[in-house]
């Protein structure tokens, strides 16, 4: 004889995830359920919503890695549990972090002798590096303003207005006052000459950027530190650079290695760079480099006698992940510089293979400079009837995330969509953007005029008189238009 029993209403186990209570009904939102949930139906609500996500691979927006090796994702899901900030407990994550350090300062040039250890930390990203650095420059300035018995409750920076908004964070944080030069039409970088002449007394370093997030462009820092230096020995001050290598940090050296923006410049005194981005790891590392001790002063260094050992820290944070640190490790002891090279060229190769696709549509002006970080921006030769906006909006239904977004001043009037291409971004999804772009443009050419609401149709009735269309006309004609357009690409077979 078979037993049996009928289920009742709490036996979950004998439902699938799907037919449970838990997916019926909607959890609340902002506040801590009163009950708790199995493991299974937790991880299937979330994933479920997690689908509206947009596809990282096809995010052309960002400059943050989105791929890397399984044996390098096996390190992080090993070290995920650990904390970086015990270093006496992790000592060869902190020797590990250390190695960086030195390859990176190395790297750049770092005037070290061959006993030397680099001066230098890792971050949760470039934001936290630059904080990092402009508190040594201002400490730094400080300091020696007291020493000359000087006011120092006035301190500015120098940059251009295309710098990341992390700089902007700083100088309010900080009580730092941001000085940035213009931009001008055709030129979206700061301008070393102008930069020169806003430095005075006050300022406590000139920010150059090796590789602007506008245009991908690298600023002339070979340019800013010969005028410096001259305005340094005209004026007994001695203004220093940083450079913000945040994006350009991990090609320069490797695409364009005669290039000099790097520490062989005697002003350069600090660089950062973000290992999330061209230094190929996952979201969550940057690094900041000193030049020298001298560089970093002694009082921003904190040491805590914390867990069994003493640790100097300088740092924003104190608990932190070790798996980017590792990851990184990884990334410079498996590519080395002939794999890292490697990389830069077949992104630098693809970039050329879109912009050059782009071209040849005939719609469109590059805004982007061949030599920089790989990416291509580029606005549209007539926006008089779409806007690189609608372009941007229009490419989300290939799936493909492409910014729009306008210039800073005193270039605002110009538009510009701009495709980062990262190392898992191939020849192949070059060439399909292309197409998809070229559809796009096809489709909107069938479309009426987008109207801004600030502007307002005209037309011209038989008489001479310019009637203005009211707001209700003007939509309908534009969904007729949507209306034909949706009909024409219509089948009759089954979908």
């Amino acid at each position: 004889m078979v037993l049996s029993k009928t289920a009742s209403d709490s036996d979950d186990s004998v439902h699938s995830t799907f037919a449970s209570r838990y997916v019926r009904t909607s959890l609340p939102r902002f506040k801590l359920p009163d009950n708790s949930i199995p493991k299974e139906a937790a991880y299937q609500i979330i994933n479920d919503e997690l689908m509206l996500d947009g596809n990282p691979r096809l995010n052309l927006a960002s400059f943050v890695t989105t791929w890397m090796e399984p044996e390098c994702d096996k390190l992080m899901m090993a070290a995920i549990n650990k904390n970086y900030v015990d270093m006496d407990e992790y000592p060869v994550t902190t020797e590990l972090q250390n190695r960086c350090v030195n390859i990176i300062a190395h790297l750049f040039n770092a005037p070290l002798e061959d006993s030397e250890a680099a001066v230098g930390v890792g971050t949760v990203g470039s934001s936290e590096a630059i904080m990092l650095a402009g508190l040594a420059f201002k400490r730094k300035w400080q300091n020696k303003r007291k020493a000359e018995g000087k006011p120092y409750d006035k301190p500015n920076i120098v940059t251009g207005a295309n710098v990341q908004v992390c700089w902007e964070k700083f100088a309010r944080y900080f009580e730092v006052e941001l000085k940035e030069v213009k931009l001008r039409d055709g030129y979206y970088v700061m301008d070393p000459e102008k930069a020169v002449e806003m430095v005075d007394e006050n300022t406590i370093c000139v920010a150059a950027i090796l590789g602007s997030t506008l245009n991908g462009e690298f600023e002339d820092v070979k340019l800013l530190n010969d005028l410096l230096v001259e305005k340094n020995k005209q004026t007994g001050w001695d203004t220093p650079i940083h450079v913000d290598a945040a994006s350009g940090g991990f090609i320069a050296p490797f695409l364009y290695p005669e290039l000099e923006w790097d520490f062989r410049l005697p002003l350069v005194k600090s660089i950062n760079v973000s290992g999330h981005k061209y230094g190929l790891v996952y979201a969550g590392i940057g690094w900041v480099v000193w030049r020298s001790k001298e560089d970093l002063p002694e009082e921003l260094i904190f040491h805590i006698n914390y867990l069994g050992a003493d640790q100097p820290t300088f740092t924003l944070n104190f608990s932190k992940g070790s798996s980017q640190v590792i990851a990184q490790y990884y990334q410079l002891i498996r590519l080395g510089f002939e794999g890292y090279r490697n990389v830069m060229e077949n992104c630098q190769e693809n970039a050329m293979v879109l912009k050059e696709g782009l071209e040849k549509t005939g719609r469109f002006n590059i805004i982007s400079k061949d030599n920089g970080v790989p990416l291509v921006a580029f606005s549209l030769k007539d926006n008089s009837c779409h806007d690189e906006f609608e372009v941007a909006e229009m490419l989300r239904r290939f799936g493909w995330i492409v910014p729009a977004y306008t210039m800073p001043p005193d270039a605002q009037h110009v538009t510009v969509l701009r495709v980062v291409v990262r190392e898992d971004f191939s020849r192949t999804l070059a060439e399909r953007l292309v197409i998809d772009i070229t559809k796009v443009l096809h489709e909107l050419d069938m479309l009426p005029a987008k109207l801004s609401a600030k502007i307002s149709v005209k037309e011209k009735t038989q008489n001479g008189t310019i009637l203005k269309k009211s707001v209700m006309e003007t939509q309908r004609e534009i969904t007729d238009a949507w209306k034909k357009f949706v009909m024409a690409k219509k089948t009759n077979g089954v979908c």
